[in-house]
């Protein structure tokens, strides 16, 4: 009698864990949330990352470049194998690491800001307004998708 309580005990623990996301977000995505920024701004392949809580310094090192498409307009973005920048709420400045190919070539992005339900890109002088929610998950490097 005391071994169906049991068993079902260690079912109850196992089951969520075996329907779990294959790619839990890292603390450096749950970092993007606590600034206002969805997940979907890192890529899965998140090695570890450093933020000084006092300046917003942070970087962030992935398991090597890393090349992916960008929704909703498909544009081919690259992250370097290391990723610098200065976070405070609703705003990533100083960025260095991220690039997007358009117009035929290859743009570095050097900001982030949240604007309601927007994200609004920075190229330099030249801004890019998209929805928060297409970020919502994070993208997988090309050549680097999961099993499952």
């Amino acid at each position: 009698m005391l071994k169906s309580p049991l068993l079902l005990s260690i079912l109850l623990v196992l089951i969520p864990l075996s329907s779990s996301d294959p790619n839990p977000p890292t603390l450096a995505h749950a970092e993007l949330t606590n600034y206002g920024f969805p997940i979907g701004l890192l890529p899965v392949s998140v090695q570890s990352y450093t933020l000084n809580q006092t300046s917003g310094e942070f970087f962030v090192h992935l398991g090597g470049a890393c090349r992916f498409t960008l929704p909703p307009d498909n544009y081919l973005a690259t992250y370097s194998n290391k990723i610098r920048g200065k976070i405070e709420r609703g705003r990533i400045a100083e960025l260095d690491g991220i690039r997007v190919r358009a117009f035929f070539k290859w743009w570095a992005i050097t900001g982030i800001r949240s604007s309601g339900d927007n994200l609004v890109f920075e190229v330099g002088m030249v801004t890019a307004k998209y929805p928060s929610k297409n970020f919502d998950e994070s993208p997988e490097c090309d050549g680097h998708k999961s099993a499952g």
